[in-house]
């Protein structure tokens, strides 16, 4: 029992099972494994969202000219997959001038799939935030006009605010939309101490399948900024967040604070 006038001193955390909710990465030299050597841990990768493609015919009813926008703005290798698809149904041949601004360096680099990679016309953010992305794209929105290709139902808003607060000329091109994986059957939430989740849709999807979870001591991660709100907005508690100083990354951010944790 604690001495009148103090506090009890909080119980450390004991993490053994961490849960990602994104696909396991395919490469076995992905730093997420260095996490289960270095801390004696064990990461589930499960997706709690999946993408369904928007088909060409109702894409149309946007009545978005494609080729009329010279900067197009990429936040993930999904939405890069869905442009140029959307482009090779359409049949339209995307100006070999056009720019490329990207959230990260990996985002960028994934456009040598399609096109011929040139540093002039391919930029990205230097931190991985949307604020590294959005000081490149004020070097050049006064020359631009930008399509922000996203999910129908997942556009970042602090980028559409930026843009339309910065005065861009800009559209949002929705390509394809994101639904929640049915995952109730194939896992058993409580048994995790800590859920990593990386997009608003991913919140929705974990009350979609489990809509009676309590935290009860479990950890939540978040990644991206409209993450973070939709954890909160859900009731949740917040502990494990990217990007961040020095954790540009949900890995990094969990190798900081397990490690910060051993030291307890």
């Amino acid at each position: 029992m604690a001495k009148s006038g103090t506090k009890a001193k909080a119980s450390k955390p004991t993490i053994k099972k961490i849960l990602i909710s994104q696909p396991r990465p395919e490469s076995e030299k992905s730093p997420y494994f260095e996490l289960e050597r270095k801390y004696g841990i064990e990461l589930l990768f499960k997706p709690f969202i999946q993408l369904e493609a928007i088909a060409a015919k109702e894409f149309r009813k946007q009545k978005i000219d494609v080729v009329s926008y010279t900067g197009v703005i990429f936040t993930s290798k999904n939405a890069i997959d869905h442009f140029f698809r959307l482009a090779e149904e359409m049949k339209i041949n995307i100006n070999q001038d056009t720019k490329y601004f990207c959230i990260t360096e990996a985002v960028a680099l994934y456009l040598q799939k399609f096109i011929l990679y040139r540093k002039r016309k391919v930029f990205y953010g230097a931190d991985g935030s949307n604020k590294g992305m959005f000081d490149v794209i004020n070097k050049h929105k006064e020359n631009e006009k930008f399509l922000y290709v996203c999910s129908e139902n997942q556009q970042d808003n602090e980028i559409v605010s930026w843009l339309k607060h910065h005065n861009c000329g800009y559209a949002l091109g929705y390509m394809y939309r994101t639904v929640s994986s049915s995952i109730k059957e194939t896992i058993s939430i409580k048994d995790f101490d800590v859920i990593c989740l990386f997009t608003p849709s991913g919140v929705k999807s974990l009350f979609d399948n489990f809509p009676a979870f309590k935290q009860n001591g479990t950890l939540v991660g978040s990644f991206g900024s409209n993450t973070a709100r939709a954890v909160e907005e859900a009731g949740l508690e917040l502990h494990i967040k990217a990007p961040a100083p020095h954790s540009p990354s949900m890995f990094t951010a969990l190798d900081k604070y397990l490690s910060e944790l051993n030291k307890l």
